[in-house]
């Protein structure tokens, strides 16, 4: 187990310790992961648990999703694990967000099934993985309308940059600093607006009157850009990997040991 000590972030490994079900993986994600982490974010923990044979097939069915909310020192965190095959079937619909967590580098608990799940994610990547971004955008664009704030509108370039990055690279980043360096059609304003951000995570975008007619050129601008990179994307129209992921679930279900920690 490793924990994100780099990212400026405490030791998380004494909270998971408190969870009911074994972990194949537990990692940061949020604005942490996107580099954009305000001095008040909280931490949103994200990863996979394993529940117990007699809970899937017996009358007591276990929780194929665990989310818990508490503060810890004074900072809040957020922690949501799926079952293990729950995942796998989220693998496989075109959810940018859960393969975000599987690849996140600020990880806080591994396993030898979680490289498996993380070597078995470009098997799953499709040219349809454009939607999800398409749709997050929109709606943190929307979001950012109703609020003003920064965060929402971070959110939506972020979507959309990861989008054109992962149709064009078959990569998935989800850190802006980094997608605004190679994703040429990445607006320029972007590092101010990601300063700004560390200052309060729900404080106002600090915009002037005429920004607000480039924010929405350039979000248009991405919308357009993200369409052509699905297009010309070499990504397949199905994913490859369901085989693969249902033989992986069975054996961490059916194996005689857990799997070793990394």
């Amino acid at each position: 187990m490793t924990t994100p000590t780099a990212a400026g972030l405490p030791d998380l490994r004494p909270v998971l310790a408190q969870q009911r079900h074994p972990l194949v993986f537990a990692t940061v994600s949020g604005a942490h992961l996107y580099g954009f982490p305000s001095r008040d974010s909280d931490i949103d923990l994200r990863g996979v648990h394993l529940l117990p044979v007699e809970e899937l097939i017996g009358l007591r069915e276990g929780e194929e999703t665990v989310s818990r909310m508490w503060d810890r020192d004074g900072t809040e965190l957020d922690l949501v694990t799926h079952d293990l095959r729950k995942f796998a079937r989220l693998m496989l619909r075109r959810n940018g967000y859960v393969l975000e967590q599987l690849l996140s580098p600020l990880v806080v608990h591994t396993t030898e099934a979680h490289a498996e799940l993380a070597a078995l994610a470009p098997a799953v990547l499709t040219r349809h993985h454009a939607h999800h971004y398409r749709g997050f955008a929109g709606t943190q664009w929307r979001l950012y309308g109703r609020t003003g704030e920064l965060k929402p509108l971070l959110y939506t370039f972020r979507a959309l940059l990861t989008g054109i990055h992962l149709m064009r690279t078959g990569e998935v980043c989800a850190r802006l600093p980094t997608l605004a360096q190679e994703v040429e059609e990445a607006p320029g304003h972007l590092t101010g607006l990601i300063e700004a951000k560390a200052e309060a995570e729900h404080g106002p975008a600090p915009l002037d009157g005429g920004d607000a007619e480039r924010l929405s050129a350039d979000v248009e601008a991405l919308h357009a850009v993200l369409a052509e990179a699905r297009d010309a994307s070499r990504l397949p129209d199905e994913p490859s990997g369901r085989d693969a992921l249902h033989d992986l679930v069975v054996r961490v279900r059916t194996g005689t040991g857990w799997p070793a920690q990394r």
